[in-house]
């Protein structure tokens, strides 16, 4: 078999699977849907077609299309250049303010005046 079939028949494989996942996760949620809405809400059930349209649907207004999930990995590449550029003064400066906006993970102790859990 040479180097270009294999590479065929890998995407072929890919695509089957990448298919094969989609039909699952529209499957699980047609069955969700069915299982939970009639019952909560009084809404109809819904087809595995009418799944996809709401996976897609969710994806357009909560996910966008910005190319996931590279996306995450230009912020943190960004961050961090950012982070690079820092003075260990700036650095510092940083710690505290996300300390005040955000707490300090992995504090032991509670700070002055919290209630102690």
């Amino acid at each position: 078999m040479t180097h270009g079939m294999k590479r065929g028949a890998r995407k072929a494989v890919m695509l089957v699977v990448f298919a094969g996942m989609l039909v699952g996760f529209c499957f699980s949620v047609r069955e969700l849907w069915n299982w939970l809405m009639p019952v909560i809400f009084g809404l109809p059930h819904i087809g595995l077609g009418q799944a996809f349209g709401l996976l897609l649907l969710s994806r357009i207004l909560f996910g966008g299309f910005r190319g996931w999930p590279s996306h995450r990995g230009r912020w943190g590449h960004r961050m961090r250049e950012r982070w690079d550029e820092m003075t260990p003064e700036e650095r510092e400066k940083f710690r505290l303010g996300m300390r005040g906006r955000c707490g300090q993970f992995g504090d032991r102790e509670p700070a002055a005046g919290s209630p102690v859990p």
